[in-house]
């Protein structure tokens, strides 16, 4: 619909996730998640809001959004305000996967337990209901190793929290190092629209973030995405036509976004997300 004009259908389809989002943070039963391989973008969004967040050996949790035009949305944009150091900005600009102790330092996830076990688990859980089994499964297994992220916190803090995407490309060349490199590389293969607005995002959660003004400044993006941003074009080189090779409306990261963000980022009025209003 977007390729033929009509903005409309995406735009009520972003306005019902974001609110199943919220509803979700705020459900007041206890809610499980268990992630096992790839959990990214809205997947992020049905589990990692929830309150006992599980992943296993082979848990792969990311926000990729910026390598297709968009931005970390589904309250992904707290998680991200909310994880330790700069990391957010690292994960969020480069969209790095993040392995199970990844996934928990940064805030994703709270409690690894293998796959073998989780069988086991889910029976006891429905057939208890009490949830604090979770943690009893938890407490015998022994902790992941380290991930890149935990790893290279330094190097992240030190690069990330430039004030400017272009502060950031510098910084990550000027170092002689695999992980930096590699960073690098996915920082120049992602939209630069998206990660300017994605950096802008998480400097104005940082002070308090929540999910209510995460969705809301995430919908402003995500509203205005296919007709002003790079989204249909990100989708159109990763999913239709699959060339990997996007044509972005800004093809260097040094040029200066100020104006765009600023309007990709405004409030939109009487269109804004409404979170309370009921979902149809």
């Amino acid at each position: 619909t977007g390729t033929a004009g009509d903005y409309t259908y995406g735009q009520k389809f972003w306005r019902d996730e974001y609110r199943i989002n919220a509803k979700i943070t705020a459900f007041p039963k206890p809610y499980l998640a268990f992630m096992q391989g790839f959990t990214m973008g809205g997947g992020v969004g049905v589990s990692c809001h929830g309150s006992y967040r599980v992943v296993c050996e082979n848990s792969q949790i990311a926000m990729p959004e910026c390598g297709i035009g968009l931005v970390p949305d589904v309250g992904g944009s707290y998680l991200l305000a909310s994880a330790p150091g700069f990391g957010g900005e690292y994960l969020g600009l480069s969209g790095a996967r993040m392995g199970p102790s990844d996934a928990i330092y940064a805030g994703f996830a709270d409690h690894y337990i293998t796959q073998d076990r989780w069988a086991g688990l889910i029976e006891n859980l429905a057939q208890s209901g009490d949830v604090f089994l979770v943690e009893l499964y938890a407490s015998s297994e022994m902790p992941p190793a380290k991930g890149p992220l935990q790893r290279n916190a330094g190097l992240i803090d030190a690069v990330f929290g430039a004030a400017e995407l272009a502060a950031i490309a510098t910084g990550l060349a000027a170092r002689d190092d695999g992980f930096a490199a590699s960073a690098l590389k996915a920082v120049n293969r992602n939209s630069p629209l998206s990660m300017a607005c994605t950096l802008e995002m998480l400097r104005n959660l940082r002070p308090d973030p929540t999910v209510a003004k995460a969705l809301t400044q995430e919908y402003r993006f995500t509203s205005r995405a296919m007709q002003h941003g790079d989204f249909l074009e990100g989708i159109r080189a990763a999913i239709i036509d699959k060339d990997r090779t996007p044509d972005w409306k800004h093809k260097n990261i040094t040029d200066d976004l100020r104006d765009e963000v600023a309007a990709m980022l405004a409030p939109l009025g009487a269109q804004g997300l409404k979170l309370k209003e009921q979902l149809t």
